[in-house]
């Protein structure tokens, strides 16, 4: 495992790329950020660039690596969501996709996450899935998936059960095989209690409740293009994983259950198979094991803090921030941003990693952060990923 950097040059501009590479035989990954860095060229120039330097990475040091999902970070989806499109519809290969609208807060109009497999090739199946399969699994990736109609809690219930409906018809569940969700919803001080109060009532339906499990998930601020839309939803489900292999975290040292304040979902998760070991941290903010808000008011603090809990997290999927392949980080105020980058280069310069405007659910919350750890591992038990 290595994390490095590497700075292409793309019509002239300086591309700055981030990654993480897990080496494997037969299915090494790499978790990848690419950042712009001049922030005063037009959308169309910006997005010209990053899909420019997407593909001279995968004709290079990428070159036997494929794109399996991918999360474009847009600073105004209204007029950007179509560049983008048409970009992709030049593209030659499917790639499961996500567009949302989450400023980077570096000032430029787009940055990129991008998920990659060695020695597969995605298959799309419908409108909102894809297929990965390999060493006796099938990965299902979930791009932007919407459906505006109604408020915010009839369309996460629609949203949820589309998604369930879709796994039912491939052998899999909601409950059973769905590792990871993120919502992102539109004025979430106003639209995030639908969110929860849509998704605890179709939890029921499934029988995901404080007796069995939650799924580990972000519900954080973020738009798309259309003002109807008022929730996106992306998710990962894997199907073939036996009785064993699936963790959930809880860290209750540092942090509560998220039930006790009337949400749903789990802290962590962590997969096994007989090479490596997956960890998917929930979005995870400032909080305490009683469910309060620590250092109200004060960045700096609340981003430590922030630290301990993913920490106490990855530890007890043993591991720490050295397995960690790649961290997203969501800022409430744009006046913060210098700071928290500041406190994040410092500790983690060569990790993959991007830093966007996009309020947290609880209002006193100024930042949180989710992130995925890879580790190596030998479950003789369990096939390879």
């Amino acid at each position: 495992m290595a994390t490095n950097i590497h700075r292409l040059k793309v019509n002239g501009n300086e591309v700055r790329v981030e990654c993480f590479d897990f080496s494997a035989k037969g299915c090494g990954e790499r978790h990848v950020m690419i950042h712009l860095t001049r922030s005063s060229l037009s959308a169309q120039q910006q997005v010209e660039d990053l899909f420019c330097a997407c593909q001279l990475l995968l004709e290079t040091q990428m070159n036997s690596f494929t794109p399996v999902f991918r999360r474009f970070f847009v600073s105004d989806a209204a007029n950007q969501i179509d560049l983008v499109n048409a970009a992709i519809a030049q593209e030659k290969k499917y790639i499961s996709t996500s567009i949302v609208e989450q400023p980077p807060l570096d000032g430029t109009k787009i940055a990129l996450w991008i998920y990659l497999l060695e020695g597969v090739e995605p298959k799309p199946l419908d409108s909102w899935l894809s297929l990965v399969s390999h060493g006796g699994y099938d990965h299902y990736w979930g791009g932007t998936a919407t459906l505006p109609k109604g408020d915010s809690k009839e369309q996460t219930i629609a949203l949820l059960d589309s998604y369930a409906d879709r796994l039912g018809k491939r052998g899999l569940s909601l409950e059973n095989d769905c590792i990871r969700t993120w919502f992102f919803v539109q004025n979430v001080d106003v639209n995030y209690q639908g969110v929860v109060v849509g998704r605890n009532e179709v939890f029921d339906r499934h029988d995901l409740t404080v007796q069995t499990h939650f799924i580990t998930s972000t519900g954080i601020g973020g738009r798309c293009a259309h003002p109807n839309e008022l929730v996106q939803l992306n998710t990962y489900a894997v199907g073939g994983l036996r009785q064993g292999q699936i963790k959930f975290l809880y860290a209750k040292d540092y942090l509560n259950s998220t039930y006790e304040y009337g949400v749903r979902f789990e802290r962590g998760t962590r997969v096994d198979y007989g090479d490596r070991r997956h960890v998917f941290i929930s979005g995870t903010a400032s909080i305490d094991d009683r469910g309060n808000v620590v250092h109200v008011g004060e960045i700096d603090k609340q981003v430590r803090r922030m630290w301990l809990n993913v920490e106490a997290l990855l530890q007890e999927a043993e591991c720490s921030f050295d397995d960690v392949a790649h961290m997203i980080v969501y800022l409430r105020d744009i006046a913060d941003y210098d700071c928290v980058a500041r406190l994040f280069e410092e500790r983690f310069p060569t990790m993959p990693k991007v830093i966007l405007l996009a309020p947290v659910c609880r209002p006193t919350w100024l930042v949180e952060m989710e992130c995925m750890a890879v580790k190596r591992v030998d479950n003789k038990a369990f096939a390879d990923f």
